[in-house]
């Protein structure tokens, strides 16, 4: 059965770094693009970030460049997001999901971890 867990969400100060990890199984995750996505209360969920199946190439939205970074370990099934310099407007519920192709809608989500920028 395909699961995608995500985990390293927590409470950090702006300024602070936090580093979120999603370990997936059931699937051929090297195949698969792997995206980070967030929802903050009362918004709709945004994409957050990509990266290809091979780790080649990447995408951010315009709000995170500069600050995060999306990187993968097909080894360990695991992809990773590092964030930086966060900001209180960070703060959301931050999903992985899982698609079969770069433009393709996710075909699997996991149940998220929240993160908190708060002074």
């Amino acid at each position: 059965q395909v699961q995608l867990v995500e985990s390293g969400g927590g409470l950090v100060q702006p300024g602070g770094s936090l580093r979120l990890s999603c370990t997936a199984s059931g699937f051929s995750f090297s195949t698969y693009v792997m995206s980070w996505y967030r929802q903050a209360p009362g918004k709709q969920r945004e994409l957050v970030a990509t990266i290809s199946s091979l780790g080649r190439n990447t995408n951010y939205a315009d709000s995170v460049k500069g600050r995060f970074t999306i990187s993968r370990d097909n080894g360990k099934n695991t992809v990773y997001l590092q964030m930086d310099n966060l900001k209180p407007e960070d703060t959301a519920a931050f999903y992985c999901s899982a698609s079969s192709g770069w433009y393709r809608p996710p075909n699997y989500w996991g149940q998220g971890t929240q993160v908190a920028v708060s002074s």
